[in-house]
Protein backbone atom coordinates (compact mmCIF):
# COMPACT_ATOMS: atom_id res chain seq x y z
CA UNK A 1 0.00 0.00 0.00
CA UNK A 2 1.38 3.41 -0.86
CA UNK A 3 1.05 6.81 1.15
CA UNK A 4 1.53 10.14 0.40
CA UNK A 5 3.84 12.53 1.89
CA UNK A 6 3.98 16.47 2.12
CA UNK A 7 8.12 17.74 1.93
CA UNK A 8 8.77 19.75 4.34
CA UNK A 9 8.72 23.61 4.13
CA UNK A 10 12.78 24.41 3.98
CA UNK A 11 14.10 27.72 3.58
CA UNK A 12 16.91 27.86 0.72
CA UNK A 13 19.07 30.26 -0.28
CA UNK A 14 19.75 30.83 -3.85
CA UNK A 15 20.82 33.47 -6.70
CA UNK A 16 19.43 33.51 -10.49
CA UNK A 17 22.36 33.58 -13.01
CA UNK A 18 21.86 36.63 -15.82
CA UNK A 19 25.26 36.09 -17.29
CA UNK A 20 26.35 39.41 -15.71
CA UNK A 21 26.25 38.44 -12.14
CA UNK A 22 29.27 36.14 -12.08
CA UNK A 23 31.09 37.76 -9.07
CA UNK A 24 27.85 37.60 -6.98
CA UNK A 25 27.68 33.49 -7.81
CA UNK A 26 31.26 33.40 -7.09
CA UNK A 27 30.66 34.94 -3.22
CA UNK A 28 27.91 32.88 -3.25
CA UNK A 29 28.97 29.80 -3.80
CA UNK A 30 32.27 30.57 -1.92
CA UNK A 31 33.97 30.21 -5.56
CA UNK A 32 33.58 26.62 -6.36
CA UNK A 33 31.37 27.43 -9.57
CA UNK A 34 33.29 27.74 -12.59
CA UNK A 35 32.35 30.13 -15.81
CA UNK A 36 32.96 28.73 -19.17
CA UNK A 37 31.66 31.51 -21.50
CA UNK A 38 27.25 31.82 -20.63
CA UNK A 39 27.31 28.49 -19.18
CA UNK A 40 28.39 27.72 -15.09
CA UNK A 41 29.72 24.49 -14.29
CA UNK A 42 28.64 23.70 -10.38
CA UNK A 43 30.18 20.66 -9.06
CA UNK A 44 27.19 19.16 -6.97
CA UNK A 45 26.78 15.84 -4.72
CA UNK A 46 25.82 13.96 -7.97
CA UNK A 47 28.72 15.20 -9.94
CA UNK A 48 29.30 18.14 -12.47
CA UNK A 49 26.20 20.42 -13.70
CA UNK A 50 25.24 23.07 -15.56
CA UNK A 51 23.55 26.16 -15.13
CA UNK A 52 22.77 28.43 -18.23
CA UNK A 53 21.62 31.87 -18.14
CA UNK A 54 18.28 32.34 -16.14
CA UNK A 55 18.70 29.08 -14.19
CA UNK A 56 19.32 29.14 -10.48
CA UNK A 57 21.83 28.34 -8.26
CA UNK A 58 20.41 26.96 -4.96
CA UNK A 59 22.03 25.95 -1.69
CA UNK A 60 20.76 22.63 -0.17
CA UNK A 61 20.28 22.65 3.66
CA UNK A 62 23.98 20.80 3.74
CA UNK A 63 25.66 23.43 2.25
CA UNK A 64 25.90 21.98 -0.92
CA UNK A 65 24.94 23.89 -4.39
CA UNK A 66 22.93 23.13 -7.59
CA UNK A 67 21.42 24.43 -10.17
CA UNK A 68 17.16 24.68 -11.24
CA UNK A 69 15.52 25.73 -13.86
CA UNK A 70 13.44 28.66 -13.74
CA UNK A 71 10.19 27.11 -14.01
CA UNK A 72 10.36 24.42 -11.53
CA UNK A 73 11.90 27.40 -9.27
CA UNK A 74 8.60 29.07 -9.36
CA UNK A 75 6.62 25.58 -9.26
CA UNK A 76 8.47 24.64 -5.64
CA UNK A 77 9.75 28.35 -3.64
CA UNK A 78 8.33 31.28 -2.87
CA UNK A 79 10.40 34.13 -1.92
CA UNK A 80 10.39 34.51 2.13
CA UNK A 81 9.89 38.28 3.34
CA UNK A 82 10.42 38.91 6.74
Amino acid sequence: MYKKYRKKPVIIEAIQWNGENLSEIDEFTRGIVKNHESVLIIPTLEGRMKANIGDYIIKGINGEFYPCKPDIFAKTYEEVTE
